[in-house]
């Protein structure tokens, strides 16, 4: 795939974008700077730990842990895609080349994608190990694991290499400024001055497919595991699943819902900077928090955890 690298604007060409970040909050970019900062810096740890802890303790060398472990991954490497960009439109101009902005738009959306099908892959993994505990070793199967995280990482760089080739192909005129904090497809759509039909359609399709359908399996997987649930006497085991069931569909519904709104739906946001803030939904506030989400009842973790660092 050839990233196109000029871009002819009236009678000049220009060779690179300008991330306009949050602009429109300019007084707060040193405050934005400090709490996203340290955002970051939460995620990297927090995300590395648990894959160190999982890689470490051959306790945690189960399907749920590797599916755990390889979400960290993937969460370490799209948020890295975007938030130190991010981070240096709250101190300076953020300019970045058209093949740069290209290639970071394919990286994160990849990711992004990849993710969906993950969650959809850890929902169905935890309904098997709980409506079918006896064949659950069977069913998932150290190449059956192998594949389906496979195919999720394939999926996703697959459907957004399509997009990008797409992309490429297009002409962009008028202004270099992208109202946002990364290189999102509908603010770069809105600087095409040719036709983004295309590329617009096929997004939208694909979006549909790719959100939608591990969405709903997502959903039916958790459905069926809230009615196994309920097949349980009440006390505190019933309690502490319903609790793991909905902090998991929290951020996940989270996750899901946002990207919906933006590439589905993309006008029923009215506002630029209300699309950023659904923006840092899914690109910060989601990898902050599956870390904890997924380890805080998780007593196998924290001995993993306190064995890794020494805690007696």
């Amino acid at each position: 795939m050839i990233l196109m690298e000029i871009v002819s604007i009236g009678n000049q060409t220009i060779t690179e974008f300008v991330l306009l970040g949050f602009y429109d909050v300019a007084e707060l970019s040193l405050p934005f700077f400090i709490v996203f900062t340290l955002t970051y810096a939460s995620i990297i740890a927090g995300n590395m730990l648990i894959i160190v802890a999982v890689v470490s303790s051959e306790r945690l060398h189960t399907p749920m842990y590797f599916f755990l472990a390889n979400l960290s991954f993937l969460e370490i490497l799209y948020t890295s895609t975007v938030v130190p960009k991010m981070l240096e439109g709250f101190l300076q101009e953020a300019a970045i080349s058209v093949a740069g902005c290209l290639l970071q738009f394919f990286i994160f959306g990849s990711l992004a994608t990849a993710e969906c099908f993950l969650l959809a892959v850890m929902a169905y993994d935890r309904y098997l190990a709980i409506c079918y505990p006896l064949r659950y070793p069977l069913l998932m199967g150290p190449k059956w694991c192998l594949g389906l995280v496979v195919i999720a990482w394939l999926s996703g760089f697959m459907v957004d290499g399509l997009v990008v080739a797409l992309m490429a192909q297009l002409r962009f005129c008028g202004l270099n400024h992208i109202d946002h904090f990364y290189c999102d497809f509908m603010p770069l759509m809105s600087l095409a001055c040719s036709d983004p039909s295309a590329a617009q359609m096929t997004t939208f399709i694909l979006s549909v497919v790719c959100l939608t359908v591990p969405f709903g399996l997502t959903l039916t997987s958790y459905a069926r595991i809230v009615l196994a649930v309920l097949r349980v006497p009440a006390g505190a085991s019933r309690r502490k699943a319903f609790s793991t069931c909905s902090s998991h569909l929290a951020v996940v519904s989270t996750f899901y819902g946002t990207l919906m709104v933006l590439y589905i739906a993309p006008s029923a946001v009215h506002s630029q900077l209300l699309s950023k803030v659904f923006a840092l939904l899914y690109t910060v506030v989601t990898p902050l928090f599956n870390p904890v989400i997924y380890t805080l009842r998780n007593k196998e973790v924290h001995q993993a955890l306190r064995r890794l660092l020494c805690i007696k």
